[in-house]
């Protein structure tokens, strides 16, 4: 394929297809293509022009080869776009604003005045009609009778002007709250929906780990604690507690045995499975999810609700306003001037734009936030607490030491070790199989059923003999493993600054697997800043050793810490502390991490984390840095902030138009141009990126 290149600087290259325009499908595939690319920060694609702009490192040469070998038809590219994009929907809704304005400037221009003032008669019935319903049948004053009566007394008293205006502005206010709550839930449902690369296929009587794209109907394929049904499909063997939140929004799990249907993008929470799959790759459940969004308040905030119920609260005064200022005056103009002016549709308006802004920037900067109550808690919070392995410790530690005991070898150790843990992917897991890979170590499944007890460890038969690894808890205390007579030294001598991982064999322990766990570089600098963010109480808890816990809290800086503690026990502290009345950050990236994520006021995620911890907790961070929390603390406060400076400008600045209809230095029609005005300006205002904001916020 050729390109032409347009324009073109350091690291960043402008072209252009041999078309006239994309469709939304090639644009979306081009994107996702480019994006995939080695090297790619960033790629837009304009599907107007079928021009593209990417940002990139690395060899200029490499990556133009790459682009040229394009082909949107090949199922490789096909497979890169998600089952939704947004694209389609953005141009919508830019397209119906558009035309809505063209239209609207246009009959101003070229209508006759009788057919303008006919045509404002229709478009009023509209609005009346819901002012009557909310009046008579609702029973409520609400926003809907203020507007209704504004349009009626002026298209009465002969101010077609105003009264289209009005009309005009309501519309597109109404237009831009549909724009802004079908973007909300088609971004979040886009962050919620399936990633599921790879699953663990049955075959022969093994399970091979296979690209899910390999996936056929009727094949079967096994699915463990923690793990996201990668697909549709029959529970052949196995029970199961699964999370069918993202498609029921019950966060109650549901027992799946033989026979039991399970879902695309339902979480396991206990238990394993193997099911035969009914849909191929591609059956996310995407439109249950959007459904499961629209009918939830999960989006909405605190300040959302709260600037609906004061707008509708605010109805009764203007009103009674109005008629107070007719009988004190006996002057319609002045009366008018009062009517013309409300506070809730700039703050009906603005609050949910604000709050899509601050999401949609979130976004921006690789933090996919679930709903804008979820920023207002970050806000608010006062505590936070992390946990430690992958959280405030880099998410790939490294094996440093192998110790046997009864003459077993080393890298046989290690082998059996990686062979179990492979199915349950976790930062120390994930430490164990790299080692066994680095050392050219093949462990074929030589196992029986492997089964995963949480925060504890796994349990297996190799050679009929039962194989234990996890913590000392689980080994030697549950599962009453003994030492082996004469080695008690030997494991005394294993330094505590390394976390352990226990492996018994046939009862006895057959070797210890030392790790070590090194701190994230940038984790004290983050905890520094956290305390001058605001918060009080930096708590860090983990399953760990004492002697770690104790390194770690020192290193890193937090107020207190909690070692060798449950899943439980995490999820206790949360409640104990929101109980005292403080509001609860929980940072976690653990299948044990899940209870706590669920209790807090803010559950946050590391994307390197399990599947079950990214799917239940309410922000997840999808660079692998933790500096993107004070980023997080810095977009919610400033959310907070354009809020408070929307409520004092709206009430400022319409008071100040009621004050000068009153005295009459304005008329109707200027203070509704001005009110309306005023309202566009701050819904347009609110949707700029919030870390721009400009000192003027300051004066209100």
């Amino acid at each position: 394929m050729k390109i032409v290149i347009k324009h073109e600087i350091s690291g960043r290259i402008r072209f252009s297809m041999p078309k006239r325009r994309f469709s939304y499908e090639e644009a979306d595939r081009l994107q996702y293509y480019l994006l995939s690319l080695d090297g790619v920060e960033k790629a837009t694609v304009y599907e107007r022009s079928a021009d593209a702009v990417v940002v990139y490192k690395g060899d200029r040469k490499e990556l133009l080869s790459k682009i040229c070998a394009f082909d949107s038809d090949s199922e490789h590219v096909k497979a890169l776009v998600p089952e939704s994009t947004g694209r389609e929907l953005m141009a919508a809704y830019k397209e119906k604003l558009f035309t809505k304005i063209i239209l609207h400037y246009g009959c101003r221009v070229f209508l006759p005045s009788p057919i303008r003032r006919i045509k404002a008669w229709i478009m009023a019935t509209k609005f009346i009609y819901r002012g009557l319903v909310s009046l008579f049948k609702n029973k409520k004053l609400e926003v809907s009778v203020l507007d209704a009566t504004a349009i009626t007394v002026s298209l009465l008293t002969g101010d077609y002007e105003t009264a289209s205006s009005v009309m005009f502005l309501l519309g597109v206010g109404d237009l831009l709250e549909e724009w802004t709550h079908k973007k909300s839930v088609d971004d979040l449902a886009r962050s919620m929906a399936l990633k599921a690369d790879r699953v663990w296929l049955k075959k022969d009587g093994t399970e091979v780990q296979v690209p899910i794209s390999q996936i056929a109907p009727g094949d079967e394929i096994s699915v463990r604690v923690g793990s996201i049904i990668p697909l549709d499909g029959t529970v052949v063997l196995g029970e199961a507690l699964v999370n069918q939140a993202t498609l029921t929004g019950e966060g109650i799990p549901v027992e799946k045995k033989e026979g039991a249907y399970v879902y695309a993008g339902t979480v396991i929470e206990e238990g394993d499975i193997v099911l035969k799959v009914e849909k191929a790759s591609g059956a996310t459940r995407y439109e249950k999810i959007i459904k499961m969004i629209e009918d939830s308040e999960q989006l909405k905030s605190g300040v959302e609700s709260r600037a609906e119920h004061l707008a509708d609260k605010l109805v009764p005064y203007t009103l009674g306003g109005t008629i107070l200022a007719y009988l004190i005056t006996r002057n319609v103009t002045k009366a008018l001037s009062i009517l013309m002016v409300d506070f809730s549709c700039a703050l009906k308006l603005s609050m949910p734009v604000t709050v899509l802004s601050a999401m949609r920037e979130c976004q921006d900067n690789h933090l996919t936030v679930k709903g804008g109550k979820f920023l207002e808690a970050i806000a608010d919070a006062d505590t936070i607490v992390f946990d430690k392995t992958g959280t405030l410790t880099m998410a790939t530690p490294k094996v440093v030491d192998v110790v046997t005991f009864s003459g077993n070898d080393k890298d046989e150790m290690l082998r059996i070790a990686a062979c179990l843990e492979e199915h349950y992917p976790h930062s120390i897991a994930n430490a164990v199989v790299a080692e066994a890979a680095e050392r050219g170590l093949e462990h074929n499944e030589m196992h029986s059923k492997v089964e995963y007890v949480v925060a504890h460890g796994i349990a297996s038969d190799i050679d009929g003999k039962k194989v234990v690894i996890g913590s000392w808890h689980f080994v030697m205390e549950d599962e009453k493993c003994i030492i082996p007579e004469g080695e008690q030294d030997k494991l005394d001598s294993i330094s505590k600054q390394y976390s352990r991982l226990f492996l018994a064999i046939g009862g006895k322990l057959a070797a210890v697997i030392c790790l070590e766990d090194p701190l994230r570089p940038e984790a004290p600098d983050v905890i520094k800043k956290l305390h001058e963010a605001g918060f009080k109480n930096i708590v860090m808890m983990t399953g760990d050793s004492k002697h770690t816990a104790q390194r770690v809290a020192q290193d890193v800086g937090v107020d207190s810490y909690y070692a060798e503690v449950l899943p439980e026990e995490k999820a206790g502290f949360v409640q104990q502390e929101k109980a005292k009345g403080h509001t609860v950050i929980m940072i976690g990236d653990g299948i044990n991490d899940s209870p706590a994520l669920s209790e807090a006021d803010c559950g946050i995620a590391i994307s390197e984390g399990s599947q079950l911890a990214r799917q239940i907790a309410d922000v997840m961070i999808s660079e692998d840095d933790l500096y993107k929390l004070i980023t997080l603390k810095e977009l919610s406060t400033l959310l907070m902030k354009r809020i408070h400076f929307n409520y004092r400008f709206v009430v400022g600045f319409n008071l100040g138009l009621i004050s000068l209809g009153l005295l009459g230095t304005i008329a109707p029609a200027t203070s509704a141009m001005l009110h309306n005005g005023s309202t566009i300006a701050l819904g347009l205002h609110s949707m700029t990126n919030l870390k721009n904001e400009t000192e003027s916020e300051e004066i209100f």
